[in-house]
């Protein structure tokens, strides 16, 4: 914890501190990694992301989305299934823990053992908690320049928001979606930060539109921000943005 703590950047996390947690939990292999260090700009990177990576056939990648929270493979699939999804020798057991940063998922942490080594096991989900903590922190007070510049303009909306009595929510994964359409993101962009296809966003954007009882991606960020996005200067150009976007 304290070597995290005196960490200065990105990258000295992933040489020096990534191989601590490995040798802490005995792993095969480790990685610390923020996802605007991917290159997404790669279109057979994007196709891997999209399967391998993807919320919809991953359900360790499912569990850190929805839960925010550290998982090994054994919470969330059988052995068998697993293997279809990963089926490298030295990936038969994972563990993986978020790295969050304004209510967003902004990095992880990963371990991998062989299938001749020892599963991970509760302790060891414990033991990985603790850690994203710290890193969460240290994204958060200071070490965090450059991950996802300009998140700190994004309106915060209200979880479990009603509206004229109903109590019909949005999920944690719609208001994920519903804060990067007030940031002007298109659905392809949406689908590429979230690692789902654009199909899904604009099914998504369709069930959010029927809970709110809206009609446009304007009205729900209206409806769902906390103060007016037009009510302000910068927030005027926010509000232009979702108008404008697509």
């Amino acid at each position: 914890m304290e070597a995290i703590r005196q960490t200065h950047s990105k990258s000295d996390l992933q040489a020096q501190i990534a191989p601590k947690i490995g040798e802490y939990f005995a792993a095969k292999r480790w990685a610390i990694f923020f996802f605007d260090q991917l290159p997404l700009n790669d279109r057979n990177f994007q196709d891997f992301l999209k399967i391998a990576l993807s919320i919809e056939h991953n359900p360790v990648v499912r569990y850190l989305a929805e839960r925010y929270a550290p998982v090994h493979e054994a919470l969330v699939t059988t052995p068998k299934a697993w293997k279809l999804i990963c089926p490298r020798p030295d990936h038969w057991h994972v563990m993986a823990g978020p790295i969050i940063n304004h209510g967003q998922i902004v990095g992880v942490v990963g371990c991998t053992r062989e299938k001749a080594m020892p599963a991970f096991d509760s302790e060891n989900l414990v033991d990985l908690g603790a850690i994203c903590l710290h890193l969460s922190s240290w994204v958060a007070t200071g070490g965090s320049e450059g991950i996802f510049a300009g998140k700190l303009q994004q309106p915060t909306f209200n979880n479990g928001f009603l509206q004229n009595g109903k109590a019909e929510r949005l999920t944690p994964r719609e208001l994920e979606i519903a804060q990067l359409v007030a940031l002007g993101q298109t659905n392809a962009e949406i689908g590429n930060q979230l690692w789902i296809t654009e199909n899904s966003v604009k099914q998504a954007l369709k069930r959010m539109f029927r809970k709110l009882e809206v009609s446009s991606r304007a009205q729900m960020v209206a409806q769902l921000s906390d103060t007016r996005l037009h009510s302000s200067g910068a927030n005027s150009d926010l509000f232009n943005s979702v108008l404008n976007s697509r």
